[in-house]
């Protein structure tokens, strides 16, 4: 069995691990990127870069290659309900669309210009807590297992991802993530072409769920959506289909959609998305984005708020390899930032999600939101982050 030592291993290459991953091989620590998927790929995602991650991707030395990939501005989010009443909120600055099938990669790219060696196509199976605090990770690849032997280990593998892996401390006891209840909403997108947008990311809420028409490169929409496992029993199994029974109980999205044509092979779905899991930014290891918890995607800030969670955790990890900080230490300032930096955007994010049960609810808002254009623009500003220097 071939074996990898390494200083650090980094559990998941979506954002959060792909920053981690270059901000620790930058500082010269052997760094493992693992993701059981092969990259680049299409993957459930509003793909909405909140005004405020300028200055993230800007302080990570990434601002620069993002726009690169001509990303579509967005200037404005309209709130659109199935009756046809709407608002428009401006946003705090210029935000970005961008596809995480191009974002992924640039990050990956740079994570490996950074001196980080990325392994995909490699499956998690266990991470064990050795007696000095090293790990050491089970990994099933094509040519068959491996192990790594890492000083630390980061857990960035998402809402879902834990799922699927075995941890065990000093006694090997495994350790199960949340209970496997049904689950309570499911995430699918698809990319399209011919719907003409404008600098506006657009949110459609119906019954069961909503949906957001975001403009993305190359003239593209992102067109993807959180339905209530639920109230879509028997829509469809397919991505398309599924997209279709959404439309149909909001005639103003049916009516944009039907414009357009689904790109070929550019559609994804993800199941459950549990928005009700507490925030738990370390359990035996570092957490990242998702894997600590989800904001509801209807905030858009859940990009911004994966690479954050890696530029709070990145210093720390530094510190912990160069032996200035305990394992202790390393969480309790770890978990502090955490809760100080994403406690309030998910208290309020979580209202405006459990908000939308309601029709009547929905109503209400978009009526307020009407008559007081800065009580909307201060509920959008209450989900989003701080600037990095104000958290």
């Amino acid at each position: 069995m071939n074996v990898t030592e390494t200083d650090v291993a980094v559990l998941g290459a979506g954002l959060a691990g792909a920053l981690m991953a270059k901000s620790l091989a930058e500082k010269g620590w052997r760094t493992l990127l693992v993701d059981r998927h092969r990259f680049p790929r299409h993957k459930v995602c509003g793909e909405f870069l909140s005004p405020e991650v300028r200055q993230t991707l800007d302080a990570a030395g990434l601002l620069d290659r993002v726009t690169a990939l001509r990303p579509a501005r967005v200037e404005r989010a309209r709130l659109i309900s199935a009756d046809g009443g709407y608002v428009d909120i401006p946003l705090p600055g210029t935000a970005m669309g961008l596809s995480r099938f191009r974002l992924d990669e640039a990050l990956h790219e740079a994570a490996a210009a950074a001196g980080a060696r990325v392994l995909t196509s490699a499956a998690v199976l266990s991470v064990t807590r050795l007696a000095d605090e090293s790990c050491e990770v089970r990994v099933r690849r094509e040519a068959g297992m491996e192990v790594i032997r890492a000083r630390t280990v980061i857990a960035a593998w998402g809402a879902n991802g834990q799922a699927r892996i075995a941890k065990a401390g000093r006694t090997r006891r495994t350790l199960n993530p949340w209970k496997r209840s049904a689950p309570d909403y499911m995430g699918v997108k698809s990319h399209y072409t011919g719907i003409e947008m404008e600098p506006i990311v657009e949110l459609y809420l119906f019954p069961g769920g909503y949906l957001g028409l975001c403009p993305i490169e190359d003239g593209l929409v992102n067109v993807s959506a959180l339905l209530s496992r639920e109230s879509f029993r028997g829509a469809g199994k397919s991505v398309l289909a599924l997209l279709e029974a959404a439309a149909r109980r909001c005639p103003p999205l049916h009516s944009k959609l039907k414009r357009g044509l689904p790109v070929p092979d550019a559609q994804a779905a993800v199941a459950p998305v549990k928005l009700d899991r507490r925030l738990n930014p370390w359990d035996m290891m570092p957490r990242l984005g998702d894997s600590s918890a989800m904001i509801p995607p209807l905030c858009g800030d859940g990009m911004s708020m994966a690479l954050r969670s890696a530029r709070l955790c990145a210093p720390l990890a530094n510190d912990y390899l160069r032996g200035k900080l305990s394992i202790a230490e390393w969480e309790e300032q770890y978990v502090r930032a955490v809760k100080r930096t994403f406690g309030r955007p998910l208290r309020w994010g979580r209202l405006l999600q459990s908000s939308l049960n309601s029709p009547a609810a929905v109503r209400l808002l978009l009526r307020l939101a009407q008559l007081s254009p800065g009580m909307a623009s201060g509920l959008l500003e209450a989900t989003r982050l701080k600037p990095e220097r104000e958290s």
